[in-house]
């Protein structure tokens, strides 16, 4: 095998050494097979000789068709390294494999079969890029059958008017034209392709009947019965009946034309047809009407005839004329030479603006950054207009609904927009109609307020209704956080605030009363509009608020109430905004305080003395005198609610007012006494029961006590 294939290199170096015999197919292949569709062609069979050279013919139905290569290696030479060089003409879809080692396959896909000249297959092999040549270059050669054919609809024409009729093909890409106007003495004609079709446009110069000839080449050619390679169509042939001329129409480069003062005055170039009868360097009438006496819509004065078959004109207009009011007629004088038609309309115009958010339109014309707004612009001839705002997005996904009054658009106001008046323009000239960017002012939920006292920070808008807190308040802080009021998701404002203090005391006396209505708090460094808020007249947004009241928090007894209401400024936000209104009472679970009472009836037992026989349970003594430092006691959930027991101790005059047999029971005694008192507030006599025990100052003995009293609040 080894030996072979050093015989098959022999071969090809031996057939690369003889001048001329490198380049032919013949010694390299002893056949090339080619399949497309459902066709098959046999270079040693089908092989056709175009402009001296031999080439591989084969027919195609699409530009981009795939096809299937079948190289069999002549007699004696091993391929194995075959290499198919790339092109832009097409694409390698399957490698080249030996396929039982007795020839080789792959498969391409063309590019475009209809444009591409110079098709061809070029191979190489290792032994032949030494010397920088291929091995074999095979020459294709695409065909495809065309036709072009011609079904007039109407064989009559009128001599010098232009009539277009539609050719039929089935490969439109293959006919070859050119599309420029062809004269003669009979007539002129030219080819186009307009939207996929193929036209052909004639203009008779001569009455009577006319025949045409018209030829047409291919791209790709065609093969006869003969086998022959056929590069032309048969010609397009007909004949028409051509009569006088009627009113030609003349077609012009602008179909609309802007009525202000000057196209009036100045006029305005434009381009149209070249009608047969038109002179130039003359000034011809257009009118509404063919008849004499009408209206005077325009002026043309024909300047010169273009390249193009057309005429360069100036064109004064003079009144206003819609495509649907009829024909517009070129006149000679009062004699109408051809018609045209096209719209003469007002110099755009907006009257009025309209914005809606979601309800109903306003004539606010008040936008806010990061809004999409939809507008209603109004006004004449708004159907040519080409509105912007400087600086917004026209987000508008339907354009059909514009018309020549009214035009409706949806802007989007961008977060970062920098001016504080958007005007707006038409093609870049403005109209003298602004937006006003306003930033925005809406109340936000008061939950980026915070008020600092006992060492702890509380959000206000957690805050209950009445807040108990125990000890002094030395420093009583207001403050906010700024970024918390605007967001990417929503943006609010500055934030106009009012604050009032109300302090009463533990009885609800008027202590102090303040009303702060200067805050103004503005969004901090984070929200989107930051760069572009105004911050003069931001203050107050942390202060302390004892500044600002006469009795100092640290003063006040317990007890005491600061009352607090936060509001909105609603003058601020249209009669919107938010309230939080809560308490912060002063509180203590005990006090400490002297008081005076009568203690009445007590029972009072004694230790007796050593040796006394005298063992009764105790005596009744009269109305008595305290004098007790004690402790009350506070419910620790409610406002300066008692407790119903107070602890204390002090001097008891036992029976100052005495009611017993013995006038000298009398004694000063020193007391640890607790007393249970009835709960009902505002009394100024009540009746409390005393229990508890002490000394005996005269006769130097301890006793207990129990019994009623008598306690007068002054």
């Amino acid at each position: 095998m080894k030996s072979r294939r050093s015989i098959s290199i022999l071969l090809i170096q031996f057939i690369l050494v003889l001048p001329g015999i490198a380049q032919d197919v013949n010694d390299i292949f002893d056949d090339i097979i080619l399949r497309i569709d459902t066709s098959e062609y046999s270079f040693t069979r089908d092989q056709i000789q175009f402009k001296g050279q031999p080439h591989l013919p084969f027919s195609f139905s699409e530009p981009a068709a795939v096809c299937e290569v079948e190289l069999v290696p002549a007699s004696g030479l091993d391929l194995a390294d075959l290499k198919l060089h790339p092109s832009g003409d097409f694409k390698l879809v399957d490698s080249l494999q030996i396929i039982r080692g007795k020839f080789i396959r792959f498969k391409v896909r063309f590019v475009d079969l209809v444009n591409t000249s110079f098709l061809k297959f070029t191979f190489s092999h290792p032994e032949t890029s030494l010397r920088g040549s291929p091995l074999v270059e095979i020459n294709l050669l695409p065909y495809t059958n065309t036709y072009l054919k011609f079904y007039p609809l109407s064989e009559e024409l009128f001599i010098g008017e232009e009539k277009v009729y539609e050719l039929v093909t089935n490969n439109i890409e293959n006919i070859h034209f050119n599309n420029d106007w062809v004269e003669n003495s009979r007539m002129n004609y030219r080819i186009t392709k307009t939207f996929n079709q193929i036209q052909l446009h004639i203009i008779p110069k001569v009455l009577g009947r006319l025949s045409i000839s018209i030829p047409f080449k291919l791209k790709r050619p065609m093969i006869n019965e003969l086998g022959d390679l056929v590069f032309d169509l048969p010609p397009i042939e007909h004949r028409f009946y051509v009569s006088r001329t009627r009113l030609q129409f003349l077609n012009l480069d602008r179909q609309e034309i802007t009525l202000d003062d000057s196209t009036q005055s100045m006029g305005i170039e434009v381009q149209m047809d070249h009608g047969l009868l038109m002179e130039m360097q003359k000034t011809y009438r257009v009118e509404n009407q063919e008849k004499a006496g009408g209206t005077l819509i325009a002026e043309l004065f024909t300047k010169y005839q273009l390249t193009n078959n057309r005429v360069l004109c100036l064109l004064r207009v003079y009144n206003l004329h819609r495509n649907a009011e009829g024909y517009l007629y070129i006149k000679d004088g009062d004699v109408p030479r051809f018609i045209t038609n096209f719209d003469i309309t007002p110099k755009t115009t907006v009257s009025r603006i309209s914005i809606m958010r979601g309800g109903d339109w306003s004539e606010n014309l008040n936008v806010y950054p990061g809004e999409t707004i939809d507008m209603r612009i109004e006004g004449v001839g708004l159907h040519k207009a080409a509105f912007n705002f400087e600086e917004l997005e026209d987000v508008t996904s339907d354009s059909t609904i514009r018309g020549e009054n009214m035009a409706l658009y949806e802007f989007k106001v961008p977060m970062d927009v920098s001016k504080r008046r958007l005007e707006l323009f038409n093609y870049a000239q403005p109209m003298g109609r602004t937006l006003n960017v306003k930033e925005y002012q809406e109340p936000r939920p008061l939950d980026f307020i915070w008020i600092e006292y006992q060492g702890k920070k509380h959000r206000i808008s957690d805050l209950p209704a009445t807040n108990l807190t125990d000890g002094t308040i030395q420093n009583f802080q207001f403050g906010s956080d700024p970024d918390m009021i605007d967001t990417d998701e929503k943006m609010y404002g500055k934030q106009y605030l009012r604050m009032d203090i109300t302090v009463t005391g533990r009885r609800g006396e008027l202590i102090d009363v303040k009303m702060i209505n200067d805050i103004v708090i503005c969004p901090g460094i984070k929200s989107p509009r930051s760069e572009f808020y105004n911050y003069r007249d931001c203050g107050l947004q942390n202060f302390d608020l004892n500044s600002y009241i006469r009795t100092q928090t640290s003063n006040l007894d317990i007890w005491s109430t600061i009352k607090i209401r936060l509001s909105h400024m609603k003058e601020k936000y249209g009669g919107r905004g938010e309230t939080k209104e809560f308490d912060i009472v002063l509180r203590k679970d005990m006090s400490f305080d002297i008081e005076v009472s009568f203690p009445a009836g007590l029972i009072t037992v004694s230790k007796p003395e050593e040796g006394a026989e005298d063992q009764r349970l105790g005596q009744l003594t009269g109305i008595s005198i305290a004098m007790i430092a004690q402790f009350t006691f506070y419910h620790p959930e409610k406002i300066n609610v008692q407790r119903p027991y107070k602890i204390g101790a002090g001097f008891l005059a036992l029976n100052t007012f005495n009611f017993s047999d013995n006038a000298e029971n009398r004694d000063i005694g020193l007391v640890v006494i607790g007393s249970l008192y009835p709960t009902t507030k505002d009394v100024k006599l009540t009746f409390p029961l005393y229990i508890g025990g002490g000394y005996q100052l005269k006769y130097q003995k301890w006793f207990f006590l129990i019994g009623p009293g008598i306690r007068i609040r002054l």
